[in-house]
């Protein structure tokens, strides 16, 4: 019998930390693996247990990788409703405060050994690449997929000096994923655009939330009023994820909207700030605490706002199409998937928002067909992707592997300058003054001895893999 072709799934987050790199990944792996003609294995950060107070919400902690493998395997279960059948490994990681995200520690492709590194997808792979040192992603794997999830660019430019960083930061993220990406997969047109790359939407929503919205289209059909409640928005609060677009749209235009109410749901750093604003609009707006998306609490609302233009695609717009509701939304390249959706209205200005809000409040949202309920899910999502990554058909062998040094001759120009930029990243990325003006973490080059501990490296091996438990 042939050995099954693998695929490693390499994120930048993890559960209990309900964010987009954490819970599309795994539900990823959950359906790449649910037919069992591929064998998958999805790698993720561990966190020294400090890190995991400053990340996980709920003083949620984990004393073993194994607590929280099987804490990460309930949760996915209880949302798709099959057992699945891929594996987790974890790779040493820690939480940078001045990003507010995860970075890897050591060589985390040394993870997967080399008999089973056929494919690896690299979930935000300029995240992954910009500090790593160690074998290239090209020579270890015989195909590497990046699949880029975050506006970066968009996020630096609200900074100081934001310009400059963007500027800077857009030639570091072609470089890195030039250097370790075969292939690169946009979300949206929103992200930054990378040579070769193809713009295609790779995700789907929790099943949980389509059988909300198959039980909202059966009431609608047997005519009963499906939605009872007005408008939400749900979302990070925190300015930059749609709450300073939502509340300047509703400050502008508070005589037009007098009748409109809403709920925003949402925990944050920006909590307190928001609250505030709110407070001063002659509207009824009302600030609530962050809530699970399919919490029985939203199910009976008619109209999801978002006004953000910051994401990439936006998941609680799919997740609130899903669930058979109105959703206005910028029209922006982040929600050109979206506007194949009947339900989903966009705007262009203030004047748009104002006539697409009293229109929602007057009118029932359309009942989705079920060939429109099906591209939301991740039975979808999954086809787009092989389908865009070419995995829909024989893996070409000429992406083979090979031990070839960084400098190796090549007959290929492009390829000797790419194996070039490789070794300069390479050399870079191996000194730790490099590395701490780029951003790093202190002391990422190598795991310390606490997460050589908690992963049950050796001395010996710590430079090299995290071995199977």
């Amino acid at each position: 019998m042939d050995k099954k072709e693998h695929i490693a799934i390499f994120t930048t987050a993890s559960l209990p930390w309900l964010t987009g790199t954490a819970v599309n990944p795994l539900f990823r792996a959950a359906y790449l693996s649910k037919s069992g003609e591929r064998s998958v294995t999805l790698v993720i950060p561990w966190l020294s247990l400090k890190d995991q107070g400053l990340v996980y919400p709920n003083n949620i902690t984990f004393a073993s990788p194994s607590e929280q493998e099987k804490y990460i395997l309930q949760w996915l279960e209880e949302r798709v409703g099959f057992t699945s059948s891929f594996r987790i490994q974890f790779y040493p990681g820690k939480f940078s405060r001045d990003k507010r995200s995860i970075l890897a520690v050591g060589d985390i492709s040394e993870i997967i050994p080399d008999e089973d590194a056929d494919i690896a997808v690299l979930e935000e792979p300029e995240h992954l690449t910009w500090y790593h040192h160690g074998k290239r992603w090209k020579t270890k794997f015989r195909l590497v997929i990046g699949i880029i999830h975050t506006n970066y660019l968009e996020y630096v430019k609200r900074e100081k000096n934001g310009a400059l960083q963007a500027f800077l930061l857009k030639y570091l993220n072609n470089w890195v994923v030039g250097i370790y990406c075969h292939k690169v997969i946009r979300l949206s047109a929103a992200t930054q655009d990378y040579d070769g790359s193809i713009i295609c939407n790779v995700h789907g929503v929790n099943p949980k939330f389509l059988e909300i919205g198959k039980k909202k289209r059966e009431q609608q059909q047997m005519g009963d009023q499906a939605f009872t409640k007005g408008a939400y928005f749900i979302g990070k609060m925190i300015w930059n994820k749609g709450y300073k677009e939502l509340l300047q749209l509703l400050k502008n235009h508070q005589k037009e909207l007098a009748a409109l109410e809403v709920d925003l749901f949402g925990s944050g750093e920006d909590s307190d700030e928001v609250q505030k604003a709110a407070k001063k609009l002659d509207l009824t707006v009302r600030i609530h605490p962050a809530r699970d998306h399919a919490d029985v609490l939203f199910h009976d609302y008619k109209l999801f706002l978002n006004p953000s233009t910051t994401d990439v695609v936006c998941t609680t717009t799919a997740e609130a199409l899903a669930m058979g509701k109105i959703v206005v939304c910028a029209n922006h390249p982040s929600n050109d998937f979206f506007k194949q959706f009947p339900n989903c209205w966009t705007f262009d200005d203030s004047d748009g928002f104002v006539k697409l809000i009293l229109k929602a409040l007057a009118e029932e949202p359309a009942q989705p067909t079920d060939a429109q309920r099906h591209n939301l899910s991740w039975e979808a999502a999954t086809e787009r992707f092989l389908k865009a990554a070419d995995l829909d058909k024989p893996l070409e062998r000429k992406l083979s592997r090979t031990s070839s040094n960084f400098m190796a001759a090549s007959l290929n120009l492009q390829q000797k300058v790419d194996n070039a930029s490789a070794f300069v990243h390479h050399v870079a990325s191996g000194f730790e003054i490099s590395r701490r003006i780029f951003g790093a973490v202190p002391d990422s080059l190598q795991p310390d001895e606490e997460l050589r501990k908690e992963l049950g490296l050796t001395d010996a091996a710590s430079k090299k893999k995290v071995e199977e438990k």
